[in-house]
């Protein structure tokens, strides 16, 4: 019984993220992948059934990540939550702001496969279901805002989708033109001056 070689699924791996983020997934060529890794195309389809399966090994981890910051802002528990609290929710808040960009900045390269280079895959519209996920996490907290008397202004869910798209188009782009981290921390900045969720909610 043959034993397989777990050690050529890294270097498969490693050659495939280059290759997607050098051409993109629709011009990637799975030949180049195994030749830079040292395998055979066999060996690729001993482990995935095509290029496309092997871009999703390539961007899982990154997906999960993602996933999960979606889902501690989705279905959340408002019960406990004071007034005071509900309206800190939409402060834009550096720290915790600059936390998103550290989360993103250990999956950049995989964001960027995500959001850029993704045509011709399951995600090849990442960015805008991303958007459409944290819409509705936005807006259980607005609705929240709203039933409490704490935002004044009525935003409908389309409009709320827009904001979003604007919002994470900030915190996607400066990956994509590989800025620096300290370049990143200055960006951060600007960005929460420029997204006032008090005034564009109307909270006092």
């Amino acid at each position: 019984m043959s034993v397989r070689d777990t050690a050529i699924d890294e270097r498969l791996l490693q050659s495939a993220k280059k290759e997607f983020l050098k051409h993109g997934f629709l011009k990637s060529d799975l030949k180049n992948i195994c030749d830079q890794a040292g395998v055979t195309t066999g060996a690729v389809y001993k482990r995935y059934k095509g290029k496309e399966e092997l871009f999703m090994a390539v961007v899982s981890k990154a997906v999960e990540k993602m996933d999960s910051f979606v889902e501690l802002r989705s279905e959340y528990d408002f019960t406990n939550l004071s007034d005071s609290a509900v309206r800190e929710t939409w402060v834009m808040n550096k720290e915790y702001t600059l936390d998103m960009f550290k989360m993103m900045w250990d999956i950049r390269e995989e964001l960027i496969l995500l959001v850029e280079k993704s045509a011709g895959t399951v995600y090849e519209s990442y960015e805008h279901d991303f958007s459409l996920k944290m819409t509705k996490a936005y807006m259980q907290f607005y609705n929240e805002a709203k039933k409490r008397n704490i935002a004044s202004v009525e935003i409908s869910e389309k409009e709320m989708h827009v904001l979003c798209t604007s919002f994470w188009t900030s915190i996607y782009e400066p990956f994509i033109h590989k800025m620096t981290w300290k370049e990143i921390e200055n960006h951060c900045e600007l960005v929460c001056r420029y997204f006032n969720w008090y005034k564009a909610l109307g909270i006092d």
